[in-house]
């Protein structure tokens, strides 16, 4: 699991996007921010309260400039027909990528083998295509699309100024830290 500040690994899939089959691949993020949501299964129960939280940041993440993929090993077949038949799968407007093979789930390091479902796994990505920001969660551990979009914040800012790091529970438009010799033991 070192995969931070490591390339994602080239992909190509189907995805089911604002009512349509459409190709999605690495070369789609090329230049800008993303994230990759990875979640066990379509129809089960905090997998939709995640992907419906998300949804909700989906606007203000664009305006960001961060594209949004959720990925599991279910095909974009049932990705459709769960957005068909859930009111909060309904609201998603970003990509939901079917990896029934696991290729791309494997390639992020989040595939249970003996069970060919991906973990509960976020993953931040800039716009070199390199790996800023992970997490990942037991099976009933749900995640808060607040905290992303602060990891998120706090990537961006850190890209765009370099020499500073932003500190715990930092927000936007806090101060930061810059490292140096004079500020150790001082923190």
């Amino acid at each position: 699991m070192a995969l931070i500040n490591t390339a994602i690994k080239p992909f190509k899939a189907t995805a089911f996007k604002d009512g349509e089959f459409v190709d999605v691949s690495s070369e789609d993020i090329k230049g800008k921010w993303a994230v990759f949501v990875f979640y066990p299964a379509d129809f089960t129960f905090v997998c939709p309260t995640e992907l419906g939280d998300i949804a909700d940041k989906y606007e203000e993440l664009q305006s960001r400039g961060v594209e949004v993929f959720s990925v599991s090993t279910d095909t974009h077949f049932t990705h459709k027909a769960w957005h068909d038949s859930s009111d909060t799968i309904n609201k998603i407007k970003f990509a939901m990528i079917g990896d029934p093979t696991g290729e791309i789930t494997r390639n992020f390091d989040c595939m249970r083998e003996t069970m060919g479902l991906a973990d509960r796994a976020t993953f931040v990505v800039d716009p070199e295509g390199i790996i800023q920001a992970m997490e990942i969660t037991s099976e009933g551990i749900g995640r808060d699309a607040d905290d992303l979009v602060r990891k998120i914040k706090a990537a961006q800012y850190v890209a765009n100024n370099p020499g500073e790091v932003c500190p715990a529970k930092w927000k936007e438009g806090e101060a930061t830290l810059a490292p140096s010799l004079d500020l150790v033991g001082k923190i």
